[in-house]
């Protein structure tokens, strides 16, 4: 679904953001994505959304590589993944179902088809009362809810947000967490870049730290503690009883 391999990222002549990455995130995993601020969290996540380039190593993103990838496959990509950044780049002078409707401007779908799916997508974060309403007229949850149905209503494999919950009170920040497993469930890809590891540690079942210069993988501490236990256990199984061989 997601491979890096020895990812490399850097600006102009400055030190890599990012520096030999490499992971594999299997279909349906919900992932955190954690580090300091200026670590690189959000440019690992615009590097799976085909938003920036590697400067060196190799992504896969749902069987497609993307450090080769034509201008005229960058749209297919956009529709396999959804991406919520941490401006949401909401359209204030449009209502919010035409801010849903905007995905599917360039897809070819017929007008009532294409609304159908984008009353579903805000039905599913539960803004259908609100679709003739302004932007601006949204509480902060709402707009968050907003930015997440317009990043789906292309029935993404992938679903990349950055941040979705910063600044938000406790009791919103898991509704719309919420949101977020809920797609999880029924199978969607989803990684999220977050500070709060309280909250993310509800939600995700893996986690990447990022520290500069630095990635762990949380599945592979789980990997080398469960080889450790299997090695135990079979040390275990072969160690000579009290007497054996005398």
């Amino acid at each position: 679904m997601i491979e890096f391999q020895h990812v490399f990222k850097s600006y102009g002549q400055g030190r890599s953001i990012l520096a030999d990455i490499s992971f594999k995130v299997s279909a349906g995993e919900f992932v955190y994505v954690a580090g300091p601020s200026g670590a690189g969290k959000s440019t690992l996540l615009k590097l799976i959304g085909g938003l920036e380039a590697p400067s060196r190593g190799s992504i896969q993103v749902n069987g497609q590589r993307l450090e080769n990838l034509s201008p005229r496959a960058r749209p297919y990509l956009r529709r396999a993944v959804g991406v919520i950044l941490q401006d949401t780049h909401l359209l204030y002078d449009r209502s919010v179902i035409d801010n849903v409707l905007l995905p599917l401007a360039v897809t070819g779908l017929a007008t009532d088809i294409a609304r159908a799916r984008a009353r579903a997508a805000l039905e599913k974060v539960g803004l259908s009362a609100k679709e003739n309403a302004p932007p601006i007229e949204l509480s902060g949850g709402e707009q968050q809810r907003l930015a997440i149905a317009r990043a789906i209503v292309n029935r993404p494999a992938i679903l990349i947000a950055d941040e979705p919950t910063a600044s938000l009170d406790r009791e919103t920040a898991r509704r719309i967490m919420s949101v977020f497993k809920d797609f999880n469930r029924v199978g969607v890809t989803t990684l999220i870049a977050s500070h709060d590891d309280d909250l993310m540690a509800e939600y995700a079942t893996r986690a990447f730290k990022i520290d500069p210069g630095r990635f762990a993988d949380s599945a592979d501490r789980r990997a080398a503690a469960s080889k450790n236990t299997v090695s135990n256990q079979s040390l275990e199984r072969h160690e000579p009883s009290i007497g054996e061989g005398v």
